[in-house]
């Protein structure tokens, strides 16, 4: 999910009228997402709660999701029945799944970094035996590909789906977007946060980027449908899921942008991450990468760049180019259906 203000009104912001954006993106929430799968919270830690689904079994190794944190809940990988990320990888072969459910960030948060991050993950996985296979989703799979960077050792096999690993790479609207658009308006936004980045910012940039469909079709639909139960019930979740954004740590969020997004650090081997300087070059493991052939969030050329990044030889590592755009990666029946059963065998042949 982007990061990003995608119209073009919103280069042109000042710090002065940000306080009336505030006013005017506030909306009625429904309640939050519930989690599809039945879990139990394995650590509470500052940053997350990480949830345990299955059981684990002697000698295995566990999966770890690494959700996205860029706004909205991790309940995106265990959306709902029939469409659970989660639910797919118990379902072929998979006996101890966990996942990342990143907390919404608290004015005692706000100076949290990257490094507060990898190091909060580091300790999931000492938790859990010190080796997992992880699976990073959207802006979970940078982080993840840091921490296998940092950590190779910890890590058995890496999937990373819809992951913009190369942010120069393609020619997205999301990069053209982190080029275009100054550091200071961001900034700006955070101070209007007092030191966070407001979801509600973030949900109404993620809604200008398709107004058409969030103001006018949305509607035409619900009215089109008003008296099938089923479209209500779909409805109202995905407006659970969706409407609830999260608020980002102004530290994290600005380092993110102007490092990750806007510098490409981490592509270039110039990131540093708890203490060293990360190189892709580090990452041996087994690789899969997952894009979405109309992602117009992380495009195909951000996801495939890291086959010539990472080290990892190009006979152990696998890609696939699915039909959807970018949250039916995650959630979608099609690709759950087809795709991700494959991805949890191959994970499983790591073992």
């Amino acid at each position: 999910m982007p990061w990003f203000w995608p119209v073009d009104a919103a280069l042109r912001l000042t710090e002065r009228n940000l306080d009336f954006l505030t006013e005017a993106v506030k909306i009625t929430r429904p309640p939050p997402p519930d989690w599809a799968t039945p879990n139990t919270v394995r650590l509470d830690l500052a940053t997350m709660r990480l949830r345990e689904f299955g059981r684990a079994k002697a000698g295995g190794v566990p999966v770890l999701v690494d959700a996205p944190y860029a706004g909205h809940g991790a309940t995106i990988a265990d959306y709902d029945k029939g469409q659970s990320l989660v639910e797919t990888l118990l379902a072929n072969g998979l006996d101890h799944v966990l996942v990342t459910d990143w907390k919404p960030a608290t004015q005692e948060m706000r100076y949290f970094s990257i490094d507060t991050y990898l190091a909060e993950l580091n300790a999931a996985i000492d938790d859990l035996g010190g080796v997992v296979h992880l699976v990073g989703l959207c802006q979970g799979g940078w982080l993840s590909a840091m921490l296998a960077s940092r950590f190779p050792h910890k890590v058995k096999s890496l999937v990373l789906a819809g992951a913009p690993i190369d942010a120069d790479a393609g020619d997205g609207p999301i990069k053209q977007m982190a080029k275009t658009m100054p550091l200071k308006s961001y900034r700006a936004m955070v101070r209007t946060g007092r030191g966070l980045m407001p979801g509600r910012f973030m949900l109404a940039g993620w809604k200008n980027m398709h107004p058409s469909e969030h103001y006018v079709d949305k509607f035409v639909r619900l009215y089109q449908n008003i008296a099938d139960k089923n479209y209500l019930d779909r409805t109202e979740t995905f407006a659970a899921w969706y409407e609830n954004p999260l608020d980002l740590p102004g530290v994290y969020y600005l380092q993110a942008i102007e490092q990750i997004f806007k510098e490409n650090r981490f592509a270039k081997g110039e990131f540093v991450g708890l203490g060293r300087r990360l190189s892709l070059k580090d990452v041996t493991c087994p690789v899969y990468l997952l894009a979405g052939a109309e992602d117009d969030i992380t495009t195909r050329e951000q996801v495939f760049a890291a086959e010539d990044l990472v080290g990892t030889p190009k006979k152990k590592i696998e890609q696939k180019l699915v039909p959807g755009g970018h949250i039916g990666l995650f959630m979608g029946r099609k690709t759950l259906g087809e795709t991700w059963p494959g991805i949890a065998r191959w994970i499983g042949r790591q073992s």
